[in-house]
């Protein structure tokens, strides 16, 4: 038998994946764009935005300076930046952690994250979504819409900054219709919390709940 034929079986016994199926993307300065469809390493950047094209498959996506974007049924390990949001569309999964400091963070119906979701700055809103960990913020409002499922609880944290600020308005959280948050809901600073009569929440601590039972929650 062949030496070629050898390498061959190997590959195919192994389950190899061919080395550029798996390629890293890095840069300092620019964007990155992984193609609807394609499969990609860790993508990584300082200075610019990362967009994630309609089924495709990444490792890690990193920036500094720029939001993510995921389109629809794409998959990815954790999702980090420092200054910008990220945005999920339709029935994106998650291996990982979503996390931003300065952005807000959104996931539409039929996302899985399966790590924690959190942000010091901007709000987190999910549709109709699982999140395996924790929700966590500092100033940001937080809702948990219709149908979504937090496996873990929601946090809502001190500013542990030197740079004190004065919020202009307490954070907002809201439990839509049909959600549920099976950990405890802690809030370390004065929040609003609504819970839809027909949600299911863990055990309150630094708050009171207002019941609604209307579509949305009423406004401030």
């Amino acid at each position: 038998m062949s030496i070629a034929r050898n390498v061959l079986l190997l590959t195919l016994a192994l389950g190899a994946v061919p080395a550029f199926a798996q390629q890293d993307v890095s840069k300092v300065l620019g964007g990155i764009d992984a193609d609807a469809g394609q499969t990609y390493g860790d993508l990584n950047t300082v200075n610019g935005g990362i967009d994630i094209g309609a089924g495709a498959t990444t490792g890690d996506a990193t920036t500094v300076n720029g939001g993510i974007d995921v389109a629809d049924k794409a998959r990815t390990g954790d999702l980090t930046t420092v200054n910008g949001g990220v945005e999920l569309g339709r029935d994106v999964s998650v291996d990982g952690d979503i996390t931003t400091v300065n952005g807000s963070i959104f996931v539409d119906r039929g996302g899985k994250v399966e790590g924690d979701v959190s942000n010091v700055n901007g709000g987190i809103g999910l549709v109709a979504t699982e999140v395996g960990g924790d929700l966590r913020t500092v100033t940001g409002d937080i809702t948990v819409g219709v149908d979504s499922h937090v496996k873990g609880g929601i946090r809502i944290e001190k500013n542990k900054s030197s740079v004190r600020f004065e919020a202009k308005r307490d954070p907002r959280i809201v439990i839509g219709p049909n959600a549920v948050v099976e950990g405890a809901l802690v809030f370390e600073r004065p929040v609003v919390l609504y819970v839809h009569r027909t949600a299911k929440i863990g055990p309150v601590t630094g708050a009171t709940a207002k019941t609604f039972d209307t579509p949305t929650a009423p406004k401030d």
